[in-house]
């Protein structure tokens, strides 16, 4: 009994040996890593874009080539090189993926650039800014802003509510520069992070002397569109005068009790039919 359960025992041990000999024979053997022809990353349009579109960072992409594919003059994708295509002025217009080269783009500094950049008949003016008015260096070349004149009337013989006014002057002009460099407020190299101080605005010539007029007139700020900004200028119109008691009820209360004293007050005593006022 004992050899007969020493021999199945063997057996046994004897098939799995033979199973696992088999496995390792039979199995895959090991797996190989086969490597594809080495990639260059390129910058590419994120998105089309339009001829005489000032390029956005937004409008900035990356698309990867194989090497020996590259297009010929693609500018690969680092950060110095992004940073020289913000505010670039595309040529012709662009579908999504397409290689941003240098033959179809005109940068800032280039002989001709701002004139490239105007539409027809329109004309380049630069406005004063600082940290505030300037929306804090955050506006783009390409932006479309409002330009808002606030305007103190002190002195002036204006009632208290009206001595300070704001209005809108012009509504969706095209930022086309920000300082000398046409990239966001911040200047490059600047080791202070100092604002821009200048910003240039695409505007009519009507609009060119309305602007050099409200610079003499008050505070200009600018206030930035939405990138789904009406293609029509005019239909934003102009929403009209907004006066400081428009905007606190405190100055407009002021300003109530102003216009109370000024007038007087009056008191009318009745005699029988008739009646008598004094005012005081």
């Amino acid at each position: 009994m004992v050899v007969r359960v020493v021999l199945f025992v063997l057996m046994a041990m004897a098939l799995i040996g033979f199973g696992t000999v088999a496995y390792v024979s039979l199995g895959p053997g090991p797996q190989k890593v086969v490597k594809g022809p080495p990639q260059v990353a390129v910058l590419v349009t994120a998105r089309p874009v339009r001829a005489g579109s000032l390029l956005q960072p937004t409008d900035i992409g990356m698309k990867l080539y194989v090497k020996s594919a590259v297009p010929k003059h693609a500018q690969l994708d680092t950060p110095v090189n992004r940073t020289l295509l913000v505010g670039a002025m595309i040529r012709r217009s662009l579908p999504v993926g397409s290689p941003l080269l240098p033959s179809i783009i005109i940068r800032p500094g280039d002989r001709g650039f701002l004139a490239a950049v105007l539409g027809p008949g329109m004309r380049a003016v630069s406005v004063g800014v600082d940290a505030v008015s300037g929306t804090a260096g955050l506006i783009w070349p390409g932006d479309r802003v409002d330009l808002i004149l606030t305007e103190s009337l002190n002195g002036k013989g204006e009632p208290i509510g009206h001595q300070v006014v704001a209005e809108t002057v012009l509504s969706a002009v095209r930022v086309i520069a920000i300082d000398q460099k046409l990239v966001e407020g911040a200047v490059p190299g600047n080791k202070n992070g100092a604002l821009a101080r200048t910003v240039t605005l695409e505007v009519t010539p009507r609009e060119a002397e309305q602007v050099t007029v409200a610079q003499r007139l008050g505070q200009l700020s600018l206030v930035v569109h939405s990138s789904q900004h009406s293609p029509n200028r005019l239909a934003a119109g102009n929403p009209g005068l907004v006066w400081g008691s428009d905007v606190s009820p405190a100055l407009a209360a002021r300003a109530g009790a102003a216009a109370a004293a000024a007038n007087g007050g009056s008191v009318r005593v009745f005699q029988g039919a008739q009646a008598q006022e004094f005012k005081f």
